[in-house]
């Protein structure tokens, strides 16, 4: 079986996404200007340095330079689902064995940053680390790769990757940004050593990071990209405030955030500097989800999680929340607009996108009443970020306020955020699924058993959502796809309430003009390396 139908369900998606964001991509490209040091604004910090580990953007954007990839979304063409090319290989492999084997050839002489040559050997080591993490080690994508059955490396040069049965979400895993290829060396001295350290073999290398305030990159004169980096080096500068990030960008003492503004930042910048700002925009992989902890009571009980979505008006938060806020589609658990997505009709016959939002809320009145939680009362733990967390977050309370839930807000910054999802210290929280390649057969990933999901904090067990996962995965029929996903969304959403899609993120990305090579992409994750980005000034 080829790669193109293994992969024939996303493929649709790739033109679609090209035309949504073509009116942002700027001009064809002069010849690029060497030199140069560029500053960034990222709106928060990593829990650890660990990509194995974690989830956010604040460890990619500032981070991601530092390390090499086995292969990678195509930076020229970021948009495309299925568009993936080398970095640390020579070719994409064509799949043998009916498509279970995959054998990769590696570049020769390329070095980590201390001066050691990496091999085929710290490959195997880092993937060994994300498929089947030691005891005691998170890796947040063992989902990606339940079709893995092995990974190999038989010389110096070679790696070979032998699945369980075929699947078009192999490829796509692969390519996650968070894949970075560490030093087996320093994984057999201490498998937790890149929480805490950087070392990779990317375009530049670590020069200082001041918690709080920065991270600095420099130029790696050894990079096995011929005449890449253009830059001089970066200065990724933390900014919680988004209102301090955007006049950083307006007063030039940066050039670029790589997340995302909401509508009103844009037009402010694009008045206020006119040709000396580009905008790129485009569809985002990303949603916000609220999450009851359905180890704690009530919300054990399926009628008051079913309830608490039930309250709110999704297709009338969209109108309004999109005018303040990176969110706007209405959807599912898997990526709007995709072909494994609910159509709009389907969607409405789940409950919290039923089109009548009075009755919706009649119907979570009586859950309630009978479950005889009339009176609830809860905190929402949420991420100390304004765009879109504590935005939607605000929205939920006044949605569940018109049922008779009283909420309570906690706003955490990240790193004790995420304390409380892994050690379930919370009633409800906040929760997101954003992921980078689309690629929904695994971005549903988050949904499954506790034991089994991709940072999935629900605490429930439900091993027919698990079989449902495995099933879709495994079949080529694209229309046993659609069903199955259907119906794992009808249960995560509906039937068990486990966990809720509230909207799903809109990019926006003003940028300083002379900032030259960088393409949006549908993920704030994707395309952020920094090699192929050069400053026209």
């Amino acid at each position: 079986m080829r790669l193109t139908q293994l992969m024939r369900p996303a493929f649709a998606l790739a033109a679609a996404a090209v035309v949504a964001v073509g009116f942002g991509v700027p001009p064809a490209k002069a010849a690029p200007k060497k030199g140069g040091v560029m500053t960034f604004v990222v709106p928060d910090e990593p829990p650890s340095w660990d990509g194995h580990r974690e989830t956010t953007f604040a460890l990619i954007h500032p981070f991601a330079p530092f390390y090499s990839l086995l292969i990678k979304v195509n930076p020229e063409n970021p948009s495309s689902p299925t568009d993936f090319v080398c970095d640390l290989c020579t070719e994409m492999p064509k799949p043998a064995d009916g498509g279970k084997t995959y054998t990769f050839k590696l570049r020769q002489g390329v070095k980590f940053h201390d001066g050691t040559p990496l091999t085929a050997h710290d490959v195997v080591a880092s993937f060994k680390k994300i498929i089947s993490p030691p005891k005691g080690v998170t890796s947040a994508r063992v989902a990606y790769f339940v079709m893995v059955d092995s990974v190999s490396a038989p010389d110096n040069h070679t790696v070979v990757f032998k699945l369980k049965y075929p699947s078009g979400a192999f490829i796509p895993a692969l390519a996650t940004p968070y894949n970075f290829i560490y030093s087996k060396a320093k994984l057999d001295a201490d498998i937790r050593w890149y929480e805490k350290n950087v070392m990779g073999s990317g375009p530049f290398k670590f020069v200082a990071r001041e918690a709080g305030a920065f991270v600095k990159g420099e130029r790696n004169k050894d990079f096995y990209v011929k005449d890449r980096p253009y830059l001089d080096g970066f200065e990724a500068i933390f900014s919680s405030k988004q209102a301090l990030r955007v006049q950083a960008i307006r007063g030039d003492r940066a050039a670029i955030e790589f997340r995302g503004f909401p509508p009103k930042s844009r037009d402010d910048l694009v008045k206020a500097l006119g040709k000396d700002i580009t905008v790129q925009e485009s569809p985002w992989n990303c949603v916000l989800l609220f999450t009851p902890n359905s180890k704690k009571k009530p919300f054990d009980d399926v009628r008051v999680r079913r309830a608490l979505t039930l309250a709110v008006d999704r297709w009338g938060g969209s109108k309004h929340l999109s005018q303040i806020a990176i969110v706007k589609p209405v959807g599912g658990v898997s990526y709007p607009d995709h072909p494994l997505a609910p159509k709009k009709a389907e969607l409405e016959q789940i409950a919290g996108f039923w089109p009548d939002i009075n009755k919706s809320r009649a119907e979570a009145k009586r859950l309630l009443k009978e479950a005889g939680q009339e009176n609830l009362k809860f905190t929402l733990i949420n991420r100390a970020i304004d765009q879109p967390y504590t935005i939607v977050g605000t929205w939920l309370i006044d949605q569940w306020r018109q049922i008779g839930v009283t909420v309570d807000q906690k706003m955490d910054p990240t790193g004790p955020f995420y304390a409380k999802l892994r050690s379930s210290d919370f009633d409800v929280t906040m929760d997101f699924n954003c992921q980078s390649v689309i690629n929904p057969l695994l971005d549903i990933g988050k949904f499954l058993s506790a034991d089994k999901g991709n940072e999935s904090y629900g605490g429930y067990t439900d091993r027919t959502l698990d079989k449902m996962f495995d099933d879709m995965n495994r079949t080529g029929d694209e229309a046993e796809q659609k069903k199955l996903m259907l119906a794992f969304e009808k249960r995560v959403l509906d039937e068990q309430a486990h966990s809720f899609v509230t909207l799903w993120w809109n990019r926006i990305i003003p940028h300083r003009s002379y900032v030259k090579g960088w393409k949006v992409s549908p993920s704030h994750y994707l395309n952020q390396d920094l090699a192929n980005v050069w400053l026209d000034k």
